[in-house]
């Protein structure tokens, strides 16, 4: 009788606290309010273990949205399949004053699968609520209980994960008992460890952190997850679809995938064993046959997201994917690696964090499962580490483009897990050159030629006119040349050449009815139409370090044959502009009736101090005041 009212108390307690909160806009601190869209007033995250099969992991939240650039702030948003389940989800919503307005419960949110359009098996769904609230600023306050029958993967505590948020408190809890040990990995986190003790014995790590300002989303910033405060925690033992393991280190981890994700999913039929062999016959070079494996899986499968097997995590067997004709990224690669293991060439799955932007992923001290969302292939010949990318039909042997490039994978080895990196396309090599030669005819029409040529991650530039129909291709065309007015196009042709750096050569014939001006005998036209850079928006005070993702390089070069008895109204000219974040040249001369022009840009990635941004601003300005010059013709 004790321990219930005891319980009731807590209860009361517990209600009695959450009505006395104060809500109100006016108590939140001043210094948290710059470049906030939101402000966290309260967050408890607990993390509990109950047994390697059994974690609760509750959180507790109110958020403050001061503005509608805070609302997606304000989506809850719940994942769940069979080892994640959702016990419970109570909230409610606040005006500026902290007075209540709603309550919401589990029936109020939206429940559906999280199919891409292509899948045909999954099991994991999501729940997701934003409140309708008709004026700002509101605050949204939500507790949601989940059990995960998995040690695995545990969810990182993230007391910011969005620009333009503060913290007025956020703690974070760990309990567990005695005999299950952690460890733990604090990134960018101002705040320490405490550990404690509770009355049942329970081992607890606690973190707190308080009034954390909000990050400034500013032009060419560092991607964000790389420096946000986070905590990551990883059991050195576990469990997951029923199956002990281990993750001291990544060779561990490696090891347990290998074993018990992979291990024995390979297996083939004997007649298309045979078929590889005939495919590979007449080829001695393994990694030629690799190619032509690679290839035959191209063209043969298509991929899907399955989202089946234990958690995810398993692929589907090399056979059914052969039998079917179909996978997701880990079925697409297992099956690769039993078709390439059908011909004696080794190969390793990969996982790796995908995505243009480069995340730090697979800390060197600190293996998790959740470092990676994607799997890629890895052909360890001698001297010639090769990477493959096997969800694309269309991708060229050894190529991956900007999804996977310049990372760090594990590698899942009958030895264990080993870490490799990728291969990193250099701004050189990230080529687009284009040459054009027009005729500009006395009444300012434009006709002419245009070849452009993409290389490295630029060989995707012309992707979305690839298998197009032709008038799709034309609206397309005149999207990206919307400085050549009235564009017709009258003949294209697309080729790639699918080496291993690959290239792509586009040829349009065009005309451009009144490309160029005429007034009073004279005719004006801007020399460049086919590349212009876009100048920056200045940021004063600017607080976070300038970073290019990304480096790359376009030279043009386009002659204009000008009309019979006219010539420029100036000579040539050129300008040098030399920065450590980018180099741009631009020259025209003149010569036997012809003007031309050549361009040359190349951005080099990397990470500057702040301080360079107003450079950067600069930088750009000059260049798009050189890329709109227009030149005057006037007669003889």
């Amino acid at each position: 009788m004790r321990r219930v009212l005891t319980f009731l108390f807590c209860l009361f307690f517990a209600g009695v606290a959450m009505a006395q909160a104060n809500y109100a806009v006016s108590a939140i601190p001043k210094d948290l309010l710059p470049y906030a869209s939101a402000v966290v007033r309260n967050q408890n995250v607990v993390t509990e273990i109950k047994d390697p099969a059994n974690t609760i992991y509750r959180i507790k939240k109110a958020v403050t949205i001061l503005n509608e650039n805070g609302d997606d702030i304000a989506r809850i948003v719940l994942f769940y399949d069979k080892s994640r389940a959702i016990k419970s989800i109570k909230g409610a919503t606040y005006d500026e004053f902290g007075k209540l307005v709603s309550k919401f419960s589990e029936k109020n949110f939206n429940d559906e699968g999280t199919s891409d359009g292509f899948s045909l098996y999954q099991d994991s769904r999501v729940k997701h609520y934003l409140p309708t609230i008709g004026s700002y600023p509101y605050t949204i306050e939500y507790e949601v209980e989940m059990r995960f029958k998995q040690t695995l993967v545990l969810p990182d505590w993230n007391p910011v994960n969005e620009p333009g948020v503060a913290v007025e408190k956020s703690t974070y809890s760990f309990a567990c008992k005695p005999d299950f040990k952690i460890a733990y990995k604090e990134i960018n986190l101002p705040a320490k460890m405490v550990s404690g003790t509770t009355k049942e014995g329970l081992v607890t790590y606690n973190w707190e952190v308080n009034n954390l300002k909000a990050y400034r989303n500013e032009p060419y910033s560092p991607i964000a997850e790389n420096y946000f405060a986070r905590l990551k925690i990883a059991p050195k033992t576990f469990t997951y679809g029923g199956i002990p393991g281990s993750s001291s280190n990544w060779n561990e981890l490696g090891k347990w995938t290998y074993d018990n994700l992979l291990k024995g999913r390979r297996d083939l039929l004997p007649a298309t064993k045979d078929m590889v062999k005939q495919l590979t016959a007449n080829i001695t070079d393994p990694k030629e046959k690799a190619k032509k494996i690679y290839e035959y899986m191209q063209g043969k499968t298509r991929y899907i997201s399955v989202q089946i097997g234990i958690g995810g995590f398993q692929p589907y067997p090399a056979s059914e994917v052969d039998r079917l004709n179909y996978g997701d990224c880990k079925g697409l690669v297992n099956y690769t690696q039993a078709l390439l293991e059908a011909a004696n060439i080794p190969s390793w799955y990969c996982v790796v964090e995908a995505g243009a932007g480069k995340k730090i992923s697979m800390l060197p001290d600190f293996a998790t499962m959740d470092q990676g969302n994607h799997i890629i292939l890895c052909l360890p010949f001698k001297n010639d580490t090769t990477f493959l990318e096997c969800t694309s039909q269309k991708i060229p042997f050894g190529f991956l483009s900007d999804f996977t490039d310049d990372r760090t994978v594990l590698a899942c080895t009958p030895e264990g897990g080993k870490l490799l990196h990728t291969p990193k396309y250099t701004a050189a090599q990230n080529l687009q050159t284009r040459t054009a030669q027009f005729n500009i005819t006395d009444s300012g029409d434009l006709i002419g030629e245009v070849t452009a040529i993409y290389k490295g991650t630029q060989y995707d530039n012309p992707e979305e006119l690839v298998d197009e129909p032709f008038t799709e291709q034309v609206k397309t065309l005149r999207k990206q040349y919307n400085y050549l007015p009235n564009l017709e196009i009258e003949k294209l042709s697309l080729k790639q050449d699918k080496l291993q750096m690959p290239v792509s050569t586009e040829t349009i014939k065009l005309s451009a009815g009144e490309f160029a001006s005429t007034d009073n005998g004279k005719i004006y036209f801007s020399l460049n139409p086919l590349n212009r850079s876009r100048s920056l928006k200045g940021v004063r005070n600017r607080i976070n370090p300038v970073y290019i993702n990304r480096g790359y390089t376009d030279e043009d070069e386009i002659t204009y044959i000008l009309p019979k008895g006219y010539h420029p109204e100036t000579e040539g000219w050129h300008v040098n502009i030399d920065e450590p974040f980018g180099k741009y040249h631009a020259s025209v001369k003149i010569a036997d009736g012809k003007l031309t022009y050549k361009r040359s840009l190349k951005v080099i990635d990397g990470t500057y101090g702040k301080e360079t941004y107003s450079k950067l601003v600069e930088f750009y300005q000059k260049i798009a005041d050189n890329d709109a010059y227009t030149v005057s013709l006037v007669k003889n």
